[in-house]
């Protein structure tokens, strides 16, 4: 695969541009041959361009110039690249400018984004189907979101006609943006609670804020400090059942390379048996995987009991 060859694939992926998020070509999904460091994405105005490891000088130029003979053509005025190999993750405006409040839509949410200066924009676009199904499911229900980050399930849940949710999470300045994100889509937040708490070390507290009818559990695979699916999730399954009420709904994510669906299937049938599963979730098409599970792995189960 060539440039001219991407250029096809993005005009072949641009028929259909509104405001809302899209990837437009995703070689992290290993599908692409000699492309596994790029992604490109469409956000209303802006191509949002990142690089996950070095090119040959030659080849990101004219990389770059196709890309702006692209949006020559199309619903966009600026493009961002973002060169995630390097300390800092350093984002650079080719072309354009930003606006000062820049947010992503997602089925007509709003969540504020930052393209610019973190490594993680404040936004993770493959996890749209996790949200749908959250806002789908919601409706009168005590949603404890786990490691909520900016709270993009949160605004889901209250946008499905949640009772309530408790946003959990470590970092203040992730809970701030969160409560901005609220507001931003005019969400009352009464029915809303932000707490910084480092969650493996709270337990007592949030169960006695519990019992809560549906609890998502979206933590980062590996964060040094703070979390490492390997050995830190079973200490979440291990106490669900104290958190949860008797007909609770969990959704518990995974977005590691190294750890298959089984690893959590495996957690819940020995710690959590009275948790059911029903169903994984399907991904967005967009970033479809050449080994799905390598994959986001979004999995759904339901409690019984007895």
């Amino acid at each position: 695969m060539d440039i001219q060859d991407i250029y096809a694939l993005l005009q072949n992926n641009s028929h259909n541009l509104t405001e809302e998020f899209q990837r437009l070509f995703h070689g992290r999904g290993g599908l692409y041959e000699g492309w596994n460091f790029l992604t490109i994405d469409s956000i209303d105005t802006i191509l949002s361009v990142a690089l996950y490891a070095p090119m040959p000088k030659e080849l990101e130029e004219e990389l770059i110039e196709m890309l702006k003979t692209f949006i020559a053509s199309q619903r966009h005025r600026t493009i961002v690249l973002q060169k995630r190999y390097l300390k800092g993750s350093p984002s650079e405006i080719l072309i354009g400018e930003l606006p000062n409040n820049l947010f992503v839509v997602e089925n007509k949410i709003q969540i504020k984004l930052n393209l610019l200066s973190n490594q993680n924009s404040g936004y993770f676009p493959d996890m749209k189907k996790g949200r749908e199904f959250v806002r789908d499911n919601a409706k009168d229900k005590r949603v404890l979101n786990l490691f909520s980050y900016t709270c993009a399930f949160s605004l889901a849940a209250l946008y499905g006609g949640a009772l309530s949710v408790l946003n959990v999470d470590m970092s203040k300045s992730a809970l701030s943006t969160g409560r901005a994100n609220h507001i931003l889509n005019n969400i009352d937040t009464k029915k809303v609670h932000f707490l910084p708490y480092n969650i493996l070390k709270s337990f007592s507290g949030l169960r006695k804020k519990g019992p809560f009818d549906f609890i998502i559990i979206d933590p980062p695979s590996f964060q040094k400090g703070s979390f490492e699916a390997t050995k830190d999730y079973i200490k979440i399954i291990q106490r669900l059942s104290q958190l949860a009420s008797n007909t609770a709904t969990v959704l518990a994510c995974l977005n590691s390379t190294d750890l298959d669906t089984k690893f959590i299937l495996n957690l819940f049938e020995e710690f959590a048996p009275e948790f059911q599963f029903v169903k994984r979730l399907e991904n967005v098409a967009e970033f479809a995987n050449a080994d799905e599970e390598k994959s986001l792995k979004n999995l759904i189960f339901q409690r019984e009991v007895l």
